[in-house]
């Protein structure tokens, strides 16, 4: 019976290409924290030993490794553990879960409040941003703080998304109420505010602004900064039916994540 069982356990082990378990061996190595950001990695050929397979069927795994930007390959030096920098395509609504498990590393969400108020509640400055027409989607906006009819409740949510226990972006999050009505009853350390609000307000467009800023005492504490160190501030409108469903202030610490784009 014992030697039944290890059969059985020898095939499902064997059941991944060698190259897939290569991978998964390099990752686990990563993510248990025994092999940092910047560390130097085994070389291919003490690879291909251990796993008794090819150089060839190594030098696949690292290479879609550092395609996925988990690691780094440096000619003539060898391959090193990769220093995360996320990268966010602006021009998109993206999901910053699906794009951290994309670099392998593991997502959590923490929510740290969650509450429906009343529009006088909010900040002017917010409210402006709530209640600006599609025809202006100025950033800064200029005009009065008058309310359309029916943006009498405003749904409020912030958050911490999570990378490898470590806090990546700080959400601050505005919503409509009349809207999306159920938007405040999810558990949001399980759905994604972004996806939920396109699934239930199709996104006609939106607005938004980048700057490189002080961390603010609440951001600080979020993201584990001091106080006033380099942080990167994504502030955003988006529209459904011509009216502004939601606006989001992303925060990120300066050195640990990149906005990029394709131009």
């Amino acid at each position: 019976m014992s030697k039944k069982k290890t059969m059985v356990s020898k095939s499902n082990s064997r059941a991944k290409p060698a190259y897939q378990r290569i991978k998964d061996s390099i990752l686990k190595n990563i993510h248990s924290g025994k092999w940092q950001a910047g560390e130097a990695i085994p070389t291919e050929h003490a690879l291909a030993d251990k796993f008794s397979v090819s150089r060839m069927t190594v030098n696949r795994a690292l290479k879609e490794l550092s395609e996925e930007r988990v690691l780094h390959r440096r000619q003539g030096s060898g391959t090193f553990v990769a220093q995360q920098q996320y990268n966010h395509t602006v021009v998109e609504v993206r999901n910053i879960a699906a794009d951290i498990k994309a670099t392998g590393k593991q997502y959590s969400a923490q929510v740290i409040s969650q509450r429906r108020v009343a529009a006088s509640e909010v900040s002017p400055r917010i409210l402006a941003l709530l209640t600006q027409p599609m025809l202006d989607i100025s950033p800064t906006p200029t005009t009065g703080l008058e309310r359309r009819e029916g943006t009498d409740l405003i749904d409020e949510v912030k958050l911490v998304h999570i990378a490898n226990g470590k806090p990546l972006q700080y959400e601050e999050r505005w919503v409509d109420a009349s809207l999306v009505p159920q938007f405040i009853e999810q558990d949001f350390s399980v759905v994604n505010t972004s996806d939920y609000l396109i699934q239930q307000a199709p996104l006609q467009g939106g607005s938004y602004t980048i700057r490189a800023v002080a961390a603010p005492k609440p951001v600080a504490k979020a993201l584990d900064l001091a106080v006033g160190a380099p942080a990167l501030l994504l502030s955003r409108q988006t529209f459904s039916a011509g009216r502004v469903v939601t606006f989001v202030n992303m925060w990120h610490a300066g050195d640990s994540y990149q906005i990029s784009g394709t131009l």
